[in-house]
């Protein structure tokens, strides 16, 4: 099971840095549909069913993101914010 993680992390290490930042930025969606169904008028039941699949979606996609920025990835987008909101 190890190798299987170690091959995953191998592979969304070799994407590109563009990849990355979509892949992180697609978690903002899910993480904004998991919360605004609660106000849809179902059951509490399927609320619950919804919230775990698109907040897991979020996560996913959050830390899939990570892995193919990896650290290097995530030191350039917080210097792009900074440099950002100098200007």
């Amino acid at each position: 099971m190890k190798a299987f993680f170690l091959r995953i992390k191998t592979w969304l290490s070799s994407l590109s840095f563009r990849t990355g930042v979509i892949v992180l930025l697609l978690c903002i969606p899910f993480y904004a549909i998991s919360f605004l169904q609660m106000m849809l008028p179902i059951s509490a039941g399927a609320k619950g069913v919804l919230w775990v699949i698109f907040f897991g979606l979020a996560k996913t996609f959050q830390y899939g993101g990570l892995s193919i920025l990896g650290v290097e990835g995530v030191k350039r987008v917080k210097a792009w914010f900074r440099k950002r909101n100098k200007e």
